[in-house]
């Protein structure tokens, strides 16, 4: 298996891994050598096993999925990271791209879809699954998604961790920031996104498809 491709599964469920492990070891120049179930985890084995192509989540516990890239990336500029998620919502895809992944791909997609992309991208190509190519070739995606568009990274993922009822303390841990510029982004958004309160934050975020009520019914349990 000299010239196979070393592949780095990251997702949160066991079970899922499972099933990717088993699709892709049945490539004959495929090899799964190392599984995270977090970003931290992600980061520590992706220093030690080096693998050719990372397939990532980005919905994480702790630090998600965008964070990890972009450590990762940090660590190593020529890493390969695909995102492999359930989020349809291009600006998912958007952020991805700018924390340093070559392709993204949706979790509807056909398995082969997958195992192309992975190969393209270990090749230093960047891919899209047809879903997320069609929705960012839109004409007008409107206001209020190009707004969202316009966020960093860094705002970016401190909204998806306000969306998930973090403290701006438990966000600044997370991110590695200081709890002054949770506060300071937390404002940014808001101007940027035209609201004035966290509720209509959470309503828009839900209106753009970044969020699911039932998610946050959950988190309030």
């Amino acid at each position: 298996m000299n010239n196979s491709i070393r592949i780095m599964l990251v997702d949160d469920h066991a079970i899922v891994r499972e099933g990717y492990r088993a699709l892709l070891q049945k490539q004959v120049n495929f090899e799964v050598i190392a599984e995270a179930c977090d970003g931290a985890e992600a980061y520590t084995l992706y220093k030690s096993h080096k693998p050719d192509v990372v397939v990532m989540d980005i919905s994480l516990p702790g630090q998600s999925g965008l964070k990890a890239i972009d450590r990762i990336r940090q660590f190593d500029n020529q890493a390969k990271v695909l995102v492999f998620s359930m989020h349809q919502n291009p600006s998912f895809a958007i952020q991805a791209t700018r924390a340093g992944a070559l392709g993204y791909i949706t979790k509807s997609s056909d398995p082969e879809v997958l195992i192309r992309a992975i190969a393209q991208i270990s090749e230093n190509k960047h891919t899209l699954s047809a879903d997320i190519a069609q929705a960012l070739a839109m004409e007008k995606l409107g206001q209020e998604q190009s707004a969202i568009d316009e966020l960093t990274v860094r705002e970016f993922e401190i909204l998806r961790l306000l969306l998930e009822a973090k403290s701006s303390q438990d966000i600044a841990e997370l991110l590695n920031i200081s709890p002054k510029t949770v506060a300071n982004s937390h404002y940014i958004i808001k101007k940027k996104l035209g609201v004035n309160s966290d509720i209509e934050l959470t309503r828009l975020a839900i209106k753009m498809n970044l969020v699911n009520l039932l998610d946050l019914v959950d988190e309030a349990k």
